[in-house]
């Protein structure tokens, strides 16, 4: 009978560290993926500040869908003098999204 306990005992012990096992395993898993969407974000804000740089003739010159190294950007204009930037990772999700004002000079102001 104190046989059987000890096994019982065993299986409920080797039970509960393979869980436990699992469970860091896939903390460790998390806390990598984290660590890449980190990265990936100050990547990509590294990018934008040197887009937020740009002139107003770069930013119409770049309108529309355009890879840029190893991201994806949309610039739109929806007002005369604002633009929107939005930058997209390799799997289309957005990563970063801003809104640039750029004074619109007198040669292109509407009449």
């Amino acid at each position: 009978m104190v046989l059987l306990e000890v096994i019982v005992g065993l299986t409920i012990l080797a039970v509960g560290a393979t869980t436990m096992v699992a469970l860091a395993d896939a903390s460790l898993r998390s806390v990598s993926r984290a660590v890449a969407a980190d990265d990936a974000i100050v990547n990509a804000d590294d990018f934008l500040q040197a887009v937020a740089l740009w002139p107003r003739a770069d930013l119409d010159r770049h309108l529309g869908n355009r890879a840029e190294g190893r991201w994806q950007m949309r610039i739109d204009r929806p007002k005369p003098a604002l633009y929107t930037v939005t930058l997209y990772d390799s799997a289309g999700r957005a990563v970063l999204h801003t809104s640039l004002f750029r004074v619109q000079d007198a040669a292109h102001a509407a009449p």
